[in-house]
């Protein structure tokens, strides 16, 4: 089974983007992955295709249009139980374990939302699961389904070529990445830690968890909470 992804989008000339090339690109010329991307203006009546419309009870901007965006997902997921995700920077923080469960389904509806937001009506209508890649404002959803969708991507069956590469990464255990060396044994008067060419695995491992509860204490202390005592 491969990972379809739709995006509806004001902008569908911004994908695939990225993600048609290296790892991602490859894995869609083998079928692993498939990406639309839908233009919502299609899904407009006038002849200007509107899409948006004044905020109701005033203020700044435009918001889209619950009848259009409702139109629009309706005519890409009628019929399939692809989870609808709404990329917004008032949505739930996007984590490795849940770009995990994406990987593990069938595929993904991912709306890109402009202006100043998306009409609540649709989002609750269409059960639109509201998904932030951080405390930071884009100009759109676009640039932000990119980054889910390459976070869901690299982690589909077969698309890294270890598949042991992806279980040690940052957020994997709940801990920031341990410190990477390679050659040149020594640079500019630094050396690789002793222990890492030791040959000793079991010390290696302890060695790199170690480093990855003290660098994630360091960097984003409310990740450890519990882990040292757990580990102790």
């Amino acid at each position: 089974m491969s990972f379809k992804a739709t995006v509806l989008t004001l902008y569908p000339e911004m994908f695939p983007g990225h993600l048609g090339t290296s790892l991602a690109g490859r894995a869609a010329e083998r079928g692993q992955w498939s990406l639309d991307a839908v233009n919502i203006r299609d899904f407009a009546e006038d002849r200007h295709r509107s899409v948006d419309d004044t905020p109701a009870g005033g203020g700044a901007g435009m918001v889209l249009r619950a009848d259009i965006l409702g139109r629009a997902i309706d005519a890409v997921s009628a019929g399939d139980d692809r989870p609808r995700l709404l990329m917004s920077p008032r949505g739930k923080p996007l984590t490795q374990a849940r770009v995990r469960e994406l990987a593990e389904g069938p595929g993904a509806v991912v709306v890109c939302g402009r202006f100043e937001g998306v009409d609540q009506r649709v989002i609750d209508r269409r059960d639109l699961e509201e998904v932030s890649i951080g405390d930071y404002i884009l100009s759109g959803g676009e640039p932000a389904a990119l980054v889910l969708l390459d976070a869901v991507i690299r982690v589909l069956p077969g698309v890294m070529g270890n598949a042991l590469s992806g279980t040690h990464e940052s957020f994997e255990n709940g801990l920031l990445e341990h410190p990477h060396y390679t050659r040149p044994a020594e640079w500019e008067g630094e050396t690789i830690p002793d222990v890492l060419t030791s040959g000793n695995h079991a010390v290696i491992d302890k060695w790199r968890h170690e480093q990855a509860l003290r660098l994630t204490a360091a960097r984003r202390p409310e990740l450890v909470a519990g882990k040292e005592s757990d580990d102790e």
